[in-house]
């Protein structure tokens, strides 16, 4: 069974780098199962982190503007036709860890038989993994709108702000129904030493659990494109037994 992570928040609160450490943290406890990154941003800018510079998106074969590497084959359905574009697009990163990167995402309210044919490849594409993580563009909504799935985490990443918390709030908001039946909370991301009293209140109040919070890193000031961080690595093995994610080898 596929396990699906979805890290959510606003641009620059470290979603990118915190899907990268969640890969660490997969690859280290469950080294034989396969991972997906799902790249839903509309940046783009994950693949950038493995030095890839990924051009063919889902969005491609959506709008017929894709360029596959191979021929198209003869005689497949419009169905069979979409599930062999996206093998087309898949790129692997290392063993057992693949990559693929929406861009922009159509409305559920389109009418488009892509619409229904791309949710149902993707479905299926997904369920060829152990794990996938999705690296969303805000909140859960603009995922949806590409793929109807269950989502069994999602982290809504907040920096230690009161405006950051308070837009949280307002993802918590949008995404609640979108994870029903999973697990939805914020994770803290770049403390520092301040006194986080009224951020903790502040995300009570507004009925939102914290599963967990990550550590200022100073590396990663710097701007590196890389994104990794053993920071980052260590807090979310620090808190990963709050998640609802296996916690033995499965």
């Amino acid at each position: 069974m596929t396990i699906t992570i979805a890290i959510t928040g606003k641009s620059g609160s470290g979603k990118t780098t915190i899907t990268k450490a969640f890969l660490e943290v997969l690859k280290k406890k469950y080294p034989d199962k396969s991972i997906l990154l799902f790249d839903n941003d509309l940046s783009g800018e994950l693949g950038h982190t493995f030095g890839f510079d990924i051009r063919n998106t889902i969005y491609g074969i959506r709008s017929g503007k894709h360029e596959y590497r191979t021929g198209i084959p003869q005689q497949m359905t419009k169905q069979e036709y979409v599930e062999w574009a996206l093998e087309d697009i898949v790129i692997q990163i290392e063993d057992n860890v693949d990559i693929i990167v929406s861009w922009l995402s159509g409305s559920k309210d389109c009418r488009c038989p892509i619409t229904g044919q791309l949710n149902d490849a993707l479905q299926k594409l997904i369920e060829r993994y152990d794990f996938v993580i999705f690296d969303c563009e805000f909140d859960l909504k603009y995922l949806n709108q590409l793929l109807d799935t269950n989502i069994d985490l999602a982290l809504i990443v907040a920096n230690p702000t009161v405006e950051s918390i308070d837009l949280a709030k307002r993802i918590n908001e949008y995404s609640a129904k979108y994870a029903a039946g999973g697990q939805l909370g914020i994770v803290i991301n770049k403390m520092n030493n301040i006194d986080m009293t009224e951020i903790y209140n502040l995300a009570k109040e507004s009925g939102m659990e914290i599963l967990g919070s990550i550590p200022y890193d100073e590396n990663l000031a710097k701007g590196s494109i890389v994104r990794d961080s053993r920071i980052v690595v260590d807090a979310i093995e620090n808190f990963y037994f709050r998640l609802n994610l296996p916690q033995e080898n499965c």
